[in-house]
């Protein structure tokens, strides 16, 4: 069964993120909120694997470019919370939570489990948008570039 590159790319965001936040975890650095804004790196380099494959491949339309990006990110975005939910209740619930930055956007520090992961869903679907849509700015960029010396 030959899988989607939207679903591959997701899922490439996904591993990506978890071994990010595994290694920030481990070094004790996962309570600093600047370094977690950095998986954005990751999540553009599987958007932009997905646009890149899908010009490769002849797909030339800009709308299915751009469905194509924000469904890879969100599938990256929906696994991630998805193993951050498992993380957390891993490794001891509410008490492993508090001990997480107090700089969280939604809930000021004081979020249970759910409320967390559910700001962190409205946060990454967001960063999912914005990400797709650059990409895609810069791809059409890119290819009129290509279109106007041919």
């Amino acid at each position: 069964m030959k899988l989607s590159r939207e679903f591959t790319n997701g899922f490439i965001i996904f591993i990506g993120i978890g071994v990010y936040f595994l290694i920030m975890d481990y070094l004790g650095l996962s309570k600093h909120f600047y370094l977690r804004v950095l998986n954005v790196f990751i999540v553009v380099f599987g958007v932009n694997r997905t646009i890149s494959q899908n010009y490769n491949a002849g797909v030339r339309g800009y709308n299915t470019n751009l469905v194509a990006a924000i469904i890879t990110s969100l599938i990256g975005a929906v696994l991630s919370i998805a193993g951050l939910l498992t993380f957390i209740y891993f490794k001891g619930g509410e008490n492993y939570l508090e001990s997480l930055s107090e700089e969280f956007l939604f809930a000021g520090g004081n979020a249970s489990i759910y409320t967390y992961c559910i700001g962190l869903l409205f946060e990454s679907v967001a960063a999912s948008l914005i990400v797709s849509f650059c990409l895609m700015q810069f791809w059409k960029t890119k290819v009129e570039k290509i279109n106007s010396v041919n």
